[in-house]
């Protein structure tokens, strides 16, 4: 088994979710979602890791021995205390930050941002808050998205015509907001704002992520 399967084995076991076991060992979520995609290795973590999971440091470091030992065998004392519900921090970043968002080993190391809002919404993957630009996303009528109200990017949310996502134009050094439509196979980028005209996201546009989150609503 991969180190990377092992930091996940021992979050599931603990039953805790990436927000959960980042709080509990003292980083951000992105870190533990860089580890258990293989991105990164950062050992010096393993000792908490294991202690918040209730699994051995040992197994999880080189897989020797068994993953619980009987001394662990009772549940550990983060997962019992873990409320149900649960408030998640993640970076507020500019819009030019967002368009050249790229994979990395870790999206947003700390102090990537002076800025930290919550919300109740468990990310995917590596997540943040834009604060809206602009009137192309505020509609007469129906779901509406006004300048200023604050959106949760979540870079690895499920992608698909309808959703309102962040994109990046190759023409634009920074992200657009807008729906994501479909049109006889070929995809668009809709504002709400009828004003606005559609613009066709072709094979060089790039999804950044979807909008989960508008101001702790949506």
């Amino acid at each position: 088994m991969e180190y990377k399967e092992r930091v996940k084995a021992a979050r599931a076991h603990a039953k805790l979710t990436q927000a959960q076991l980042a709080k509990a060992v003292g980083i951000d979520q992105a870190s533990i979602s860089d580890l258990e995609r293989g991105r990164s290795q950062r050992s010096s973590y393993n000792a908490s890791i294991a202690k918040a999971c209730g699994v051995s440091a040992i197994w999880l470091e080189s897989e020797s021995g068994p993953m619980v030992a009987a001394a662990q065998a009772e549940p550990s004392n983060v997962r019992d205390t873990v409320q149900p519900n649960m408030a998640y921090r993640y970076p507020v970043i500019s819009w030019v930050s967002a368009g050249s968002w790229e994979e990395a080993v870790q999206p947003y190391p700390d102090g990537f941002s002076d800025r930290y809002e919550m919300s109740d919404y468990d990310a995917k993957g590596a997540a943040f808050w834009l604060e809206v630009k602009g009137d192309s996303m505020t509609a007469p009528a129906g779901v509406s998205v006004p300048e200023g109200m604050m959106i949760l990017i979540d870079t690895e949310a499920d992608v698909k015509p309808g959703k309102l996502v962040i994109a990046k134009l190759p023409a634009s050094n920074e992200a657009t907001f807008k729906k994501l439509v479909d049109d006889g196979g070929t995809r668009y980028l809709k504002p709400l704002n009828p004003d606005y005209k559609m613009v066709e996201c072709g094979p060089d546009c790039r999804i950044i992520g979807v909008a989960v989150r508008m101001s702790g609503v949506l």
